[in-house]
């Protein structure tokens, strides 16, 4: 099979370096060129024969107009951390904690009535007859507090600097206006980016693809004014940068109820994606993601008109764009692009319901990258991030279907960097042989239909709001980006799906997480209905593989609520007193391979002494299994996705469901993995791991034994 030299490319260029864009161009093979936010693309590039892509942000990059209309500013409830009345009247100066460059407070006449002052000692809301607002101090002055009671206020306040714009601010070091964020909440801020938009789309002939940064709601990300604590609050799920007086009035409208300021500050957590949707968070959601389809598609619609299409770049905020949402196929995009770390965010751009799906790969072509940490300039090693990146990404890319990869940044600054640059064209080839692959035919999969179990379900599948350095801490996350390289059929799942026919088909349900999050579940486990259809699942012969604190919920004797199919639980303190069953630790030839580390958790304990324990640490289980009826209860304390414990994951989900560990199209060193295209009969082999690895696979009787060099590929011809 000829390998394709060009195509699927996206290459970001830069005026005054024609040169330098059109030789990289010709070097990686790309069929487009892009603008990036702070850059511009010369009549000599934008005439060159390429496809061009040209960079907006539908809600920035307007402050003239902005500062003509103030009370068009997108907003956000904020709430002061707790203060101690130490004596029957506390003063609180509202914006005290957060940073002054992001927000400005909206106390004008119309707004005051969705204040709240709130005794969180008491846990109520206190009369506004009992507290009075000073706007030249912007004080808030509580008369009649109950000494020793902690206070809150709540308010609403606009945000002067749009997020994207502070970042790209802090991390290029630059020296410019901050750009303010537009609400299209507003009738006039509708028409005048609509008109904007027409005026653009007129005067850039040679535009072909319109990239709109997400739509009109970034992700949210709090400051606070001390550089001890500068990022109080981030979530790229939330709808808290959503609210303002028209919002709220609209809704009220449309529901018949309305929504207050604690809806949205929720005792001062926030309402974090990682936890689960009230009802008025879930209808909030619902009004929200109908708005910004409705808006959003009559501008695709005009970008379209002019004979462009039209992307959406899946990052800076997918609030009100959830691609798997009901409402996303009205926007009519074209394609959708999402900037990748890890290859669970492949997974997550594979299956959007659009034309072209295209990955902006990392590391980005800035001077730093996470955390600050040097990328193009002096101490960085931009061809190792590359090739870290790509090693996570390249075992999901064999798994599913990508049209585009590319990259986003300076150009200039590969300059220094000729190993990247080479490194760069090895990876754009072999993207492209995998994606001629997959255009083929399907890829091998093993006879395994997994479904992962959460609140959010398939609405949300793959992501758990954010990348995976940001989410790292929560075990689903680990899990999710081991399975999107693993050889198996994978859905994501809610508990009204479990209860329903969610369940069919399905051989192995995965709930993992901690009590109480959205991915555990909370107060879902409190439904008898939702507990016995899982637990007739397992009977009949089904695997459900808890993780940390699945299932988890106080009230009803067992902690877990599916405790007696896993045949473990957790003792929270109430029965200290009673006795836990011993064990002898069981080995199952083949079944975990070496190295794995699953990390324990406290006060865990059998149910019935029944539960094979199959790891321990520090005399408690750590992973156990538990025959139930056909089926099987596994349990990890925890999951952190490596080589080592992916294959285990694997493992353990085929021995459950009596299945041979040895399957064809696997490889038998953990360190590799192999994905089989039968149409084309090619076997693409890869090293995951920064040592030269030696591998076998077995194909249909045959072994076949491949060496690899660190992160390297090996494609094959059976």
């Amino acid at each position: 099979m000829q390998t394709e030299k060009k195509g699927g490319f996206t290459l970001p260029g830069e005026s005054g370096l024609e040169k330098l864009t059109l030789e990289l161009a010709e070097k990686w093979g790309a069929d487009v060129i892009r603008d990036s936010d702070g850059t511009q693309l010369s009549d000599e590039i934008l005439q060159s024969g390429y496809g061009i892509y040209s960079t907006i942000c539908i809600i920035r990059d307007h402050n003239e107009w902005a500062k003509q209309h103030p009370e068009c500013l997108q907003q956000s409830f904020l709430s002061t951390p707790p203060q101690t009345a130490c004596e029957s009247t506390l003063k609180i100066a509202v914006m005290d904690a957060y940073f002054n460059e992001q927000f400005r407070v909206n106390d004008s006449e119309k707004t005051m009535k969705y204040w709240q002052v709130w005794d969180r000692t008491a846990n109520c809301l206190v009369d506004s007859a009992d507290w009075s607002y000073d706007p030249a101090t912007q004080t808030v002055t509580i008369e009649k507090a109950s000494p020793f009671h902690n206070y809150t206020v709540s308010f609403l306040a606009y945000r002067i600097w749009e997020e994207i714009s502070m970042y790209n601010h802090v991390t290029n070091n630059w020296q410019k206006e901050h750009l303010m964020p537009v609400d299209p909440r507003r009738p006039e801020a509708q028409e005048y980016m609509y008109q904007w938009l027409k005026d653009w789309c007129e005067t850039h002939p040679h535009t072909t693809v319109v990239r709109f940064t997400s739509m009109f709601y970034n992700f949210v990300w709090m400051w606070g004014s001390s550089e001890k604590n500068r990022y109080l609050f981030s979530d790229w799920g939330s709808y808290d940068f959503t609210v303002s007086e028209q919002a709220l009035e609209d809704f009220e409208k449309e529901y018949g109820y309305a929504l207050t300021a604690e809806d949205f500050i929720n005792k001062g957590d926030l309402h974090v994606t990682h936890m689960p949707a009230d009802a008025h968070k879930k209808d909030y959601m619902e009004f929200t993601q109908k708005f910004v389809s409705s808006y959003g598609a009559r501008l695709v619609k005009l970008v379209q008109s002019y004979g462009k299409k039209a992307y959406v770049f899946y990052d800076d905020s997918w609030v009100g764009v959830e691609p798997y949402g009901k409402h996303f196929p009205e926007f009519g995009f074209d394609g959708m692009i999402k900037c990748v770390f890890s290859g669970y965010e492949v997974r997550l751009c594979a299956d959007v319901p659009t034309e072209t799906h295209e990955l902006r790969l990392h590391p980005y072509l800035f001077p730093v990258g996470l955390g600050g940490a040097p990328t193009f300039m002096e101490g960085g090693d931009p061809t190792r991030d590359a090739k870290q990146y790509w090693n996570s990404v390249r075992r999901a890319l064999l798994r599913a279907k990508i049209d585009r990869i590319g990259l986003g940044g300076y150009l200039h600054l590969v300059q220094d960097f000729p190993d990247f640059v080479e490194y760069i064209a090895k990876i754009a080839d072999e993207f492209r042989t995998i994606r001629s692959l997959h255009e083929h035919g399907e890829v091998y999969a093993l006879p395994l239909r997994v479904a992962v179990l959460h609140s959010w379900g398939s609405l949300r599948p793959w992501t758990l709001s954010g990348h995976f350095h940001e989410t790292y801490m929560h075990d689903l996350i680990h899990i999710n980006e081991a399975l999107s390289g693993l050889p198996v059929d994978v859905r994501f799942i809610n508990f009204e799906d479990a209860k329903a026919d969610g369940l069919k088909g399905v051989d192995v349900v995965i709930n993992a997480g901690r009590a109480g999050t959205a991915w555990s579940g909370g107060d879902a486990w409190a439904d008898p209905a939702l507990v016995a259809a899982l637990t007739q699942w397992v009977y009949e012969g089904g695997v459900f593989l808890g993780v940390g604190e699945p299932s988890a919920i106080a009230g009803y004797g067992e902690f877990f609520r599916m405790a007696h199919v896993l045949g473990i639980d957790r003792d929270t303190g109430a029965r200290v007193c009673h006795g836990r069953w011993s064990y002898d630790l069981q080995t199952v030839e083949g079944l975990l391979p070496a190295n794995v580390a699953v990390k324990g958790i406290d006060n865990l304990m059998l149910t019935d002494g029944n539960a094979m324990v199959l790891a321990e640490e520090n005399g408690l289980p750590t992973i156990t299994a538990h025959t139930f009826g056909k089926g099987m209860g596994l349990y990890m304390s925890s999951f952190q996705v490596n080589n080592q414990n992916t294959r285990m994951l694997l493992n353990l989900m085929l021995w459950a469901k009596k299945l041979p560990l040895q399957q064809d199209f696997l490889t038998n060193n953990p360190e590799t993995e192999c994905a089989y295209y039968p149409i084309d009969r090619r076997l693409i082999v890869i090293n995951n791991s920064d040592q030269t690895q030696e591998t076998t696979v077995t194909a249909g009787g045959k072994e076949i034994s491949v060496t690899l060099e660190a992160y390297d590929t090996a494609i094959l011809q059976l």
